[in-house]
């Protein structure tokens, strides 16, 4: 990848938001679930319950997660181990694994024995949020930011999110999740002279 490209990468990453209702995110639940695929909803469902990023979740392979409730990978671009819990989740996502006929991707594709491409998973989600009235960019990098998002809103605990999704210092995941944005506007929006 050239530098170039990365620079793009990261301003698209940058313009991407998390969702930032339970209503919009029941909204793309029920998209995905009913004008996609099981498969395309479950990809969300552990996205926003995880926070792990695209490349991983689509590196996941049945043998990995069935039948568990908390597993430890290594994370593709940090070369970290993280633990995952999967707990909150768990009855769904092994209801959607037992549906899987002999293939080894969580995730996989129409064709041939791979996991879907992130092209693939990124216009899933793209229609989803399409047909869910989700006015603005969405991409594979939403599932990470509304987990943070949520995260967050519901602990505070900006330590143990920095940790989670590997920031190097708290601000970063903070204007990573969009929080310093809002937190900007919702004062200006009640400030008055």
């Amino acid at each position: 990848m050239t530098n170039k490209q990365k620079l793009n990468k990261k301003e698209e990453i940058k313009d991407v938001q998390p969702i930032r209702t339970l209503a919009q995110i029941e909204d793309m639940k029920w998209a995905l679930k009913r004008h996609c695929s099981e498969r395309d909803y479950i990809m969300f469902l552990l996205g926003i319950n995880t926070g792990l990023r695209i490349s991983d979740l689509l590196n996941l392979k049945v043998q990995d997660i069935k039948s568990k409730k908390r597993i430890v990978i290594r994370e593709g671009k940090t070369k970290k181990p993280r633990t995952i819990y999967l707990t909150n989740i768990y009855d769904e996502l092994n209801n959607y694994l037992d549906t899987l006929n002999n293939s080894s991707w969580v995730f996989p594709s129409r064709k041939g024995d791979n996991a879907i491409s992130r092209i693939q998973a990124h216009r899933q989600l793209k229609k989803g949020a399409d047909m869910a009235d989700i006015p603005y960019g969405i991409s594979t990098h939403t599932m990470r930011k509304t987990f943070g998002y949520f995260y967050y809103k519901q602990t505070k605990d900006i330590a143990s999110l920095q940790t989670i999704l590997n920031h190097a210092h708290p601000k970063v995941t903070l204007r990573y999740i969009g929080i310093v944005e809002e937190d900007i506007e919702n004062s200006m929006n009640n400030f008055a002279l």
